[in-house]
């Protein structure tokens, strides 16, 4: 099977829409760095003047404004001594212009005020404006927040601590100019203190910072308005990270109408342990559910009832490596299940999916370093498989020397598991998701597939990285990585290859995740409800009414 061929609308793991098409273009999310770069290239190189962008963006935010909280409204202009406070000082001015009552409050020395913001200050002053250095004793309906733009790069203190406290205390409708100050632009993290927006409007590009937490649940609802910042200002620099709006629609394989369950993909699934069926049932039934024609699961013998009553559609193979009754290892059987893989199993198989429930164990060990040396077919790695890569020296050791090697491999980690592959906290990886993917992804050769409430692919192939924005709180319960692991392996042995079995599972993972939530809600959620509703997702009217309806609400 020729990989990369199955899926229509792929090439080399990149996706782009055409114009008019219903809005699934890929859409990139700008870093502070980038966002700067951009919007020079299109003052200095495109000669649009600055001034314009600044008008253009206070445009958008006082329509916004307007749309949401009617006329005649008492605002306060929270405004740095940056761009982004002029900005909000153009806001102002636009919003007293319409009929609202506007103060601005300076949040450090005018002297410090760049060019254009000095220059809007005076504007606005002529216009009768007042320009306080304190914050008014009145009520205000509305806060523009405009302390802070992208730009922020350390803690907030002071004055501008106090200012942020001071805006989230009030009783009234907050908008952000372009991000919640406080909000680191590539990260998320709170920058010491943030404010909590009801409204952020954002311009020309989503940062990351919009979509990764905490700083989307600072930023309350986010628009992007265009002025005149656009993809022609990249100048052949693309940003390096970018997420998809309903694009999963086009990523499930083709089925060609004189295939066969062989065909369709084989998947050997290599999972479970003694008390531990349930991963090997969910990632089996995903698979299956994606599309694959054929599922074979490796497990313990003990096992062997469970899934012939749960999955009657897979074929099995168990293995028992201990003694009866001696508890003891056996090595016989050792070589005997090594035989059975090396032998059958890895030639049968499509793709291979190992981790999920096996445990830690000597016989996870084998079958996991088994699948790494004795075969070149496309891997999942998962749950204990990356437990046991955190633990194993000489498996790292393995996968860092074959790096260069062009193995389809996809990991997928959920925090806990990349926090002790990278040898981290927790906290320090959530705040580092997007470089440390990047770095492990081309330290072992492989598409990292990062799990937390947003999830991060990096390939070792490509410098740009895929953000997923499906899925719901109601999926972080026990199998739902299980669920993940079969289908991106179903995707796998569709032949995709591991960036888009990757991106496009993750993205229809979470697409079920949602539907599921949406009837059942989120409390109680389960992984097999999931696996339900993806059976319902693969219907090509589900899934662009279900894209149609996540880009309504992001």
């Amino acid at each position: 099977m020729e990989r990369g061929k199955s899926a229509e609308g792929i090439k080399s793991g990149k996706w782009k829409a055409e114009p008019g098409d219903g809005g699934d273009r890929k859409r990139y999310l700008v870093s502070a760095g980038e966002m700067k770069r951009y919007d020079r290239n299109t003052t200095e190189y495109f000669g649009v003047p600055s001034i314009v962008l600044m008008e253009r963006a206070a445009l958008a935010v006082a329509e916004e404004i307007k749309r949401r909280c009617g006329n005649g409204k008492r605002v306060l202009v929270a405004a740095g001594c940056g761009n982004n406070g002029g900005d909000g000082i153009a806001v102002g001015r636009l919003l007293a212009q319409d009929g609202y009552a506007v103060e601005v409050w300076l949040v450090g020395e005018r002297g410090k005020c760049g060019k254009e913001t000095n220059g809007q200050l005076e504007i606005i002053e002529k216009y009768g404006c007042p320009v306080q250095s304190k914050i008014g004793s009145g009520e205000y309906d509305i806060i523009v927040d405009a302390l802070f733009g992208i730009g922020l790069s350390r803690n907030l203190e002071g004055i501008y601590a106090q200012a942020v406290e001071e805006i989230n205390r009030r009783e009234a409708f907050v908008c952000a100019v372009d991000i919640p100050s406080g909000i680191h632009t590539d990260t998320g993290a709170v920058m010491g203190a943030a404010v909590r927006a009801d409204l952020t409007v954002t311009f020309a590009f989503q940062k990351p910072g919009h979509v990764l937490y905490p700083g989307c649940g600072y930023a309350g609802e986010v628009v992007c308005r265009q002025i005149g910042i656009t993809e022609e200002s990249f100048l052949g620099e693309e940003p390096k990270l970018y997420t998809g709006r309903g694009a999963a629609c086009r990523w499930l394989p083709d089925r060609a109408a004189w295939g066969n369950k062989g065909t369709f993909g084989k998947v050997l699934v290599i999972a479970g342990s003694v008390n531990m069926s349930g991963a090997c049932e969910l990632c089996a039934r995903s698979a299956y559910r994606i599309g694959a024609g054929m599922v074979k699961v490796v497990t313990p013998e003990e096992n062997r009832l469970i899934i012939q009553q749960k999955v009657p559609e897979a074929l099995l193979m168990t293995y028992r490596t201990r003694k009866e009754g001696a508890g003891t290892e056996n090595p016989e059987a050792f070589e005997q299940v090594k035989a059975e893989l090396t032998g059958q199993a890895f030639d049968w198989a499509d793709a291979i999916v190992i981790g999920p429930g096996t445990g830690t164990g000597r016989e996870a060990e084998m079958l996991l370093t088994w699948s790494l040396m004795e075969t070149r077919k496309p891997l999942v790695i998962d749950a204990d498989g990356i437990n046991l890569l955190a633990g194993r020296e000489p498996l790292r050791k393995y996968l860092e020397k074959h790096a260069g090697d062009g193995r389809e491999i996809v990991m997928t980690p959920h925090a806990g598991e990349f926090a002790r592959l990278c040898g981290r906290t927790v906290e320090d990886t959530k705040e580092g998701i997007l470089y440390m993917a990047k770095e492990l992804a081309a330290r072992y050769g492989c598409v990292m597939a990062a799990k937390d409430a947003r999830t991060v692919v990096a390939s070792c192939r490509r410098e740009e990285q895929y953000l997923n924005t499906t899925g719901n709180d109601g999926m972080a319960t026990a199998g739902m990585g299980d669920v993940l692991a079969g289908i991106i392996g179903g995707l796998l042995a569709q032949g995709m290859t591991a960036e888009e079995a990757a991106e496009a599972g993750v993205y229809l993972h979470g697409m079920a995740g949602d539907l599921a939530a949406e009837e059942m809600g989120r409390h109680g959620l389960m992984a097999g409800d999931v696996v339900q509703k993806l059976t319902e997702l693969c219907k090509s009217d589900t899934l662009l009414e279900a894209g149609k309806k996540i880009r309504r609400e992001t």
